[in-house]
């Protein structure tokens, strides 16, 4: 007897199902640098391996470096083979790299986009239809406009029955007036639903998974507002120190590489309300909405330091003033406070507290909501923790999961309370291997969901809280605050605390 509808069916297999991708040309401008050969190809290695990658796709590298387009394929061949997160099956990585092909040349060079330009349309020629084309512009800002203009002024931006789409990286700007100008040179050449604005944060899993948890369960979405929540507190620590980037993080620093773009992200991400379709404009309208409710923080709202040499990972480690390729007299900052508050009716109140740093104890992000004590407190036995304030974390590395600490009683004759942890891990709860967020977004982009990605409004909006932090510093006089190498940071730090508060321990 047949088997019915019902029970051919898998329910594991919901929602797994892989949505159709119009075939695409990626072109990949510095595609020899380091993050193309540690999270681009190995990104789009594992799409492949996953079958994920549409049907027919090509992908075009292009930087300044001469090379054969087989010296190419066989640089991607290695940085997939080092970086990838599981073992290159040879079948899949041979067919992926025999659809490979270099343009060399300055990005300003007009004859760059001629040839890129005759190679995608040879792609198209071959398949007898036009590919879609993403440009993904992984190099330094300065050429963001420049790379721009000049698709432009080549026809690249449009294609008759396909689609083209522009991913940038961050850093939008070092201020409000850069960010502003480049969102103008960008939209005076491509409409702002071809534009997709990086941020690889929102392509974690446990990113999106924060909607999801808000949002889908009736647990957490009633008590989510000023009447439950004491305080949240957002950290991304790192243990290393700046190693071989000190050029460009010594003319970026702590606030305009991480707080800028991640973490006020992550604050929007808290915050927004629920929207009616998770459409991406609609999503990034509430986020939006959350960071121009966020007040101008004050000089005594902020906190910036260097890390001095101490003990890091078991080892002597240097301070920042010593590092390769750091001026002696830098007052660049490696470490940074925030107290934010959000001004609307769901958060007025409820200090919001962000932190990150290099050389600190170890590596993690994490958002930390607690909610407020109950109101009496009947359980002071001997030998008891106590009643602690519930607190819900939300960590995104580096082990992706969620904690929520509960009051339990300790076996025992007596009325004994201590805190204990309920876990959710993504690794032991799921057969699959969560996606790397470069994955997740570079299939985004190809499909046209910008839901992960920033809108112009939304990159503003971030500057305009930052913009005034630097100004109060810039206007200091003294000199920088430290804090020892593998340590949770400066004693300055706790002066944004309230008595009897403190951050939680990195």
């Amino acid at each position: 007897m047949a088997a019915t509808k019902e029970e051919q069916e898998n329910p594991l297999a919901e929602g797994l199902e892989r949505l159709p991708v119009h075939p695409t040309t990626l072109v990949i401008f510095g595609a020899t640098g380091d993050l193309a050969k540690r999270k681009l190809l190995p990104a789009i290695y594992n799409l492949a391996h996953e079958g994920s990658l549409p049907e027919r796709f090509n992908m075009i590298g292009s930087s300044r470096t001469e090379m054969s387009d087989e010296e190419f394929r066989e640089m991607a061949r290695g940085s997939i083979r080092q970086f990838s997160r599981r073992e290159p099956d040879e079948t899949v990585l041979e067919a992926l790299i025999g659809h490979m092909r270099y343009v060399s040349g300055g990005f300003d060079d007009d004859t760059v986009y001629e040839r890129l330009s005759s190679c995608a349309t040879g792609f198209d020629s071959e398949a007898g239809q036009p590919f879609s084309r993403v440009f993904y512009l992984s190099t330094a800002p300065s050429f963001f406009p420049v790379i721009v203009g000049k698709l432009g002024e080549h026809g690249l931006d449009s294609c008759e029955d396909a689609e083209v789409r522009v991913v940038i990286e961050k850093p939008i700007g070092t201020n409000l007036e850069e960010a502003e100008q480049l969102n103008r040179d960008v939209l005076a050449v491509l409409d702002e639903s071809q534009v997709f604005r990086i941020d690889h944060y929102l392509g974690k899993e446990t990113v999106q998974n924060m909607l999801a948890f808000r949002f889908a369960n009736g647990l957490f979405e009633p008590i989510w507002n000023r009447n439950f929540i004491d305080n949240v507190q957002i950290t991304a620590s790192e243990e290393i120190g700046v190693g071989t980037r000190a050029g460009y993080y010594d003319t970026s620093g702590a606030l305009r590489d991480l707080v800028q773009n991640h973490m006020l992200q992550l604050l929007a991400n808290v915050c927004m309300e629920p929207p009616v379709h998770f459409t991406a404009d609609e999503v990034r309208d509430e986020k939006v909405k959350v960071l121009k409710a966020v007040p101008t923080p004050g000089p005594e709202d902020s906190v910036h330091a260097q890390y001095a040499k101490g003990v890091a990972g078991g080892e002597e480690v240097k301070g920042y003033l010593t590092e390769q390729d750091v001026p002696q007299d830098s007052t660049t900052e490696t470490f940074v406070a925030l107290r934010l508050g959000v001004d609307n009716w769901r958060w007025a109140g409820v200090p919001f507290y962000l932190r990150t740093g290099k050389r600190l104890a170890r590596k993690v992000t994490e958002i930390a909501v607690t909610l407020k004590p109950v109101p009496h407190l009947a359980f002071e036995q001997e030998g008891s923790v106590g009643v602690q304030p519930n607190t819900l974390v939300l960590t995104l590395q580096p082990n992706e999961g969620v904690s929520l600490s509960l009051g339990a009683k300790i076996p025992g004759t007596r009325m004994r309370i201590r805190p204990v942890n309920m876990e959710f891990l993504y690794g032991t709860s799921f057969i699959s291997e969560s996606p790397e967020a470069y994955e997740r977004l570079i299939m985004d982009a190809m499909r046209g969901d910008a839901t992960l990605f920033t809108r112009n409004d939304e990159v503003e909006a971030q500057w305009r809280i930052c913009d005034p932090v630097l100004e109060s510093w810039a206007g200091r006089d003294g000199p920088l605050p430290s804090y020892p190498a593998g340590t949770d940071g400066p004693e300055e730090a706790n002066d944004l605390m309230p008595e009897g508060k403190t951050w939680r321990a990195i």
